[in-house]
Formats: structure tokens, C-alpha cells, sequence
């Protein structure tokens, strides 16, 4: 595999600007849910998630991103509020979650860059007055019209996901090759380019993410991580989330066979390893998605990504020269 040419780029934040490329950022993920597939419940208590969200700092996370509306496959997200298929959490108590959360993290660290993972204007208007830097649409701006204005008015920083369907399609949806695959994912990824400039967001801030498991079809994933690089023709960087996700744990299932394993445990079709078993296949992506042109990883372990980050950067540093975008 060649690496990608590492590209340096500047990424306007609400507040401040970044540097992105000469290092990997990694963003830790805060989840205050009581049904993420990964860690639902665990940090719902706002002085819990409060100082989950400092420990990853000390971990060394760059970013926080906070999320109150888990958007899990087979989940009802992406609907609007008071429409026939209004989301399971509406932005209201989404707010009611979020908020205490977020001011309690810049309570305690003021310098600290926060994202909050929304798709609704309401909760980004609210984050964003709150403190927040970054807003990290799931939908890519699809789901709920007034959002790009919201961010254009703000002049935050914005993560435009690639989401094929909504959660409760995706385990239906048809397989697709390769080429078929990349060009739906480098099409969506345009749209929402299209959409944010319309709004009046300059290119400077906005990162895009291809969205693994959103709408992807298990080893549909792979294909997209072995053609990420090719994204970066659309003038940006790029995010990679691919920590614990399913398509990870479906791969390892056959590790995890046999009398009495967690599989027969937790009847699946098809079959996937346990949640807590898929670290170090996250690593493992995780490497895989900056030498194929990640600029930003988000992670829920911090620690490790942090030591996988460090090593996958001296690779693409020995490789190549950094050069201005």
C-alpha cells in the first residue's frame, strides 16, 4: 500500500484555527445516551460523562465530541420533530442532556475544542451559544434544513458526514461494488459541500467524513477505507470514525465461536464479536484510515489511538514530505 501525499490544511473553527495534517487529531467521543451501541448509559449522569470527557482529555484527546441522540442502526434519528416519524429524542431533551454536559467540560477546561454530534438546528443554535466549536452533522445537512444557516451564522467549525438512508434502512439496503460505492459516497459528500456553500460556510470550515457503517453494508466498509484517499479530491480532509463499529466485530466473529462464547451468547444474524472485544481491530482501522488520507480519527478508547496515531504518522512522515494545500 503507498501512502497518500500528506496535505497540510487549515481548519476555521468557531473561535480559532487549527492545523490539520502534519499530525493526526484525534477526537475523543462522549456519548450521553442511555442507548449508543457502544457505551449507552454509561455516561447519561452529567458529572459522569463530565469527567469521562476530562479523562479523555488527559488521554490526549484534541477534540470532545458529545452526542445525546444515539443514531445507532435500526434507531428512529433523522426525523423532524412533530413529523409522522419524529425522532425517538426530540431537541428538547436533547438540549436537557447536551448542555450540562458541555458546560461543565469548558467549566473546568475553557481551552478545551468541543463538537457536539447533532443534526438539528435548535441543539446546534444551543451548543454553539453554549461554547461549542464544531458541529458534526451525521446527515451532511440533509436532515433538517436550517441547520446550515445556523452554522453559517456562527462561522463554527462543521464535519459533513456521508449517510446513506436513515438507521432504520440501512440493514436493507442493497449491496453496492466498489466503484458504485465510492462515487454514492463521493456524490452525497458534494451535495453537502453544494448545500454549505450555499449557506455562506467558506471551504476553510468544514472536514468531511465518509461515514463507515452509516448506510454501508458491512464489507462495503472495507472497500471505502481502501479507496478513502480518493476522497480527498474534494478539496478537504478528511475524518475517519470507525472505532468499535459492527462491519469490525462481524470480521472477528469467527475468533469468537464455540461453546459458550459471547456470539451464542448474543444471538446475531449474521454473527459479530462483542462490543468490548473490537479494540484492537479499531486500532487497526484506525492506522489504516490516516495512510489512506485521514486528517481527524474519532475514538472511544483514547489512549491507544493516540500511540497507533503516533506510529501510522512516522510511517506517512518517512514516506512523504508535508506539503500546503
Amino acid at each position: 500500500m503507498k501512502p497518500f501525499k500528506r496535505t497540510i490544511a487549515e481548519w476555521r473553527l468557531r473561535t480559532r484555527t487549527i492545523e490539520l495534517g502534519r499530525r493526526t487529531l484525534k477526537m475523543g467521543v462522549v456519548n450521553i445516551t442511555p442507548d449508543s451501541f457502544s457505551d449507552g448509559g454509561l455516561f447519561l449522569d452529567p458529572e459522569t460523562a463530565v469527567a469521562h470527557a476530562l479523562e479523555l482529555l488527559d488521554e490526549g484527546a484534541d477534540i470532545l465530541d458529545l452526542g445525546a441522540e444515539s443514531t445507532r442502526p435500526g434507531s428512529r434519528a433523522g426525523g423532524a420533530t412533530g413529523s409522522p416519524r419524529a425522532p425517538a429524542v426530540s431537541a428538547e431533551e436533547e438540549q436537557a442532556r447536551l448542555l450540562p454536559v458541555l458546560e461543565g467540560i469548558l467549566s473546568a477546561r475553557p481551552e478545551a475544542i468541543v463538537s457536539v454530534d447533532t443534526y438539528k438546528a435548535a441543539t446546534a443554535r444551543a451548543a454553539l451559544a453554549a461554547g461549542a466549536e464544531i458541529i458534526n452533522d451525521v446527515s451532511g445537512f440533509l436532515w433538517d434544513p436550517e441547520i446550515a444557516a445556523v452554522c453559517a451564522e456562527s462561522r463554527c467549525g462543521v464535519i459533513l458526514m456521508h449517510t446513506r438512508g436513515r438507521p432504520e434502512e440501512w440493514r436493507t439496503q442493497p449491496q453496492l461494488a466498489s466503484d458504485e460505492l465510492l462515487a454514492t459516497v463521493r456524490a452525497g459528500l458534494a451535495a453537502s459541500l453544494t448545500a454549505a456553500a450555499q449557506a455562506g460556510i467558506p471551504p476553510e470550515s468544514i472536514v468531511l467524513d465518509p461515514g463507515y457503517g452509516f448506510g454501508k453494508r458491512f464489507d462495503e466498509n472495507y472497500a471505502l477505507l481502501a479507496r478513502q484517499a480518493e476522497l480527498l479530491s474534494l478539496g478537504r480532509p478528511l475524518l475517519a470514525g470507525l472505532s468499535r463499529k459492527s462491519f469490525l466485530g462481524r470480521t472477528l466473529a469467527p475468533l469468537y465461536s464455540g461453546p459458550n462464547s459471547a456470539l451464542e451468547m448474543r444471538p446475531t444474524t449474521p454473527p459479530v464479536a462483542p462490543v468490548e472485544a473490537r479494540e484492537t481491530a479499531s486500532l487497526a482501522a484506525l492506522v489504516s484510515a490516516i495512510l489512506h488520507g485521514a486528517s481527524v480519527v474519532r475514538v472511544h478508547a483514547v489512549r491507544p489511538a493516540v500511540e497507533a496515531a503516533l506510529i501510522a504518522d512516522a510511517i506517512l512522515a518517512a514516506g512523504f514530505p508535508a506539503r500546503g494545500q
